[in-house]
């Protein structure tokens, strides 16, 4: 039985368990892959206070685990299968075990959103859906294409623009979503294009991309254009991964809090991505954990 149980080890799920262990609380971190999460894949980390000179990812992600487990946080690599939230004592079940608690604070983020269109799921890994810190210096001197205009995804383009032949962005506005940083150094890289007003509608080939079609936004137009062995990068926003928690009250599939984390029910609390909130960002992840820990161990 620990005093509290965090789910996920995402920075609102490691700043939880630092706040909750520092007051003394038995707390243990479940995590399905690593510390991290989303995180620990993009290529660098920006706009969060006191960051190390070229952060990336994976460095961010690193120091955040070397940080917890010197605090003494107890860190189990466990998949959640099942959870029971209601009563005074917490019950989540793994694929490793079952663990109780008093206190549960639900940190486990999303998962990156699909587009759903033909190819996607048969050319995963052979140029569709890449990783950009993992994969883009692989795809160096192609055709790199990057779906989304918001802050993530025009960072990430820029970071791959070093490495690719020709880099397009393509976003279904009519202009890039993101803050005038990154629009400034959009317009200032020779080899990025921009197609605003479309969607990719489908990637066709084998064992790599061999041709894709872009749909205009405007008329309708579908266009096909041959590109063998270019690759596809994916930031359509994230699918919060609430599935196991019908318990709750959520909006639009996330999880509904007050001020103090607090869930619809007692003891349970959110914090990080997961949550409905306006501003998703490494340093609202943080505030949302040390919120939610410094509550919930006020609670027992």
């Amino acid at each position: 039985m620990y005093d509290i149980l965090i789910l996920g080890a995402g920075p609102a799920g490691i700043s939880a368990a630092l706040y909750a262990v520092s007051r003394g609380k038995s707390t243990l971190v479940l995590e399905q892959a690593q510390v991290g999460g989303l995180i620990g894949r993009v290529s660098t980390v920006t706009h969060y206070t006191a960051l190390q000179p070229r952060e990336t990812g994976a460095s961010f992600a690193a120091r955040m685990k070397e940080q917890a487990l010197a605090a003494g946080v107890e860190i189990a690599y466990e998949k959640v299968t099942g959870v029971d939230l209601a009563g005074e004592v917490k019950t989540v079940r793994t694929d490793k075990g079952t663990h109780q608690a008093r206190r549960v604070i639900l940190a486990n983020g999303g998962t990156p959103r699909k587009l759903g269109i033909p190819g996607e799921e048969e050319l995963a890994g052979k140029g569709m859906g890449l990783n950009t810190a993992r994969d883009g210096e692989a795809y160096t001197g192609r055709n790199l294409y990057v779906v989304g205009g918001a802050d993530g995804a025009v960072k990430e383009a820029l970071y791959l623009a070093r490495f690719a032949r020709r880099l397009t962005i393509l976003h279904f506005e009519d202009t890039l979503g993101c803050i005038a940083e990154f629009r400034q150094k959009v317009a200032l890289t020779d080899n990025i294009t921009l197609r605003l007003g479309s969607r990719l509608r489908g990637v066709y080939g084998r064992d790599q991309i061999e041709r894709l079609e872009i749909d205009s936004e405007r008329d309708g137009h579908v266009e096909t254009i041959q590109d063998p062995g270019c690759g596809v990068f994916v930031y359509a926003g994230i699918q919060p991964n609430t599935q196991l928690y019908t318990q709750l009250e959520l909006e639009d599939g996330y999880i509904l809090t007050n001020e103090k984390m607090e869930t619809s029910l007692p003891g349970v609390y959110a914090a990080g991505d997961i949550r409905a909130k306006q501003v998703r960002q490494v340093a609202t992840a943080v505030s949302d954990g040390a919120v939610a820990a410094i509550n919930a161990a006020l609670s027992l």
